[in-house]
């Protein structure tokens, strides 16, 4: 993989697990779009005010067994991400299998979409 995008991966997941407002604003492109595992869709503004408001609060948050395909001045990501967190005083714990979608332009890598699928557990 790539330096930079290793790299980037590990910056979009240390302020994904702080609330980092500031540092999502700029990892993530302004047309940025996410797909949560329940099919709903977050633009920028509404990604950053779960962390802004105090809505989405993560204990923990890792970001594993990713693999990238870099395609140019794109990049496409695929890994788990495994979260310990609450959304809206509610439990958001989960396992999913997240599908990043990067581009690069002159300040960098920017996450321009993510859609994530919930994980069913292995089975005994």
């Amino acid at each position: 993989m790539d330096r930079d995008l290793a790299e980037f991966g590990r910056r979009w997941q240390k302020a994904e697990l702080g609330g980092d407002v500031d540092a999502l604003d700029r990892l993530l492109a302004d047309d940025f779009r996410g797909v949560g595992p329940r099919g709903f869709i977050l633009d920028k503004q509404q990604w950053l005010e779960r962390y802004a408001s105090g809505d989405l609060i993560h204990d923990s948050f890792d970001w594993t067994e990713v693999e990238v395909r870099r395609h140019g001045e794109a990049a496409v990501a695929i890994g788990v991400q495994r979260q310990q967190s609450i959304v809206d005083g509610r439990d958001a714990d989960g396992r999913f299998r997240a599908t990043q979608f990067l581009a690069r332009d002159g300040g960098g890598w920017r996450l321009v979409g993510i859609h994530l699928s919930a994980m069913a557990e292995p089975l005994p």
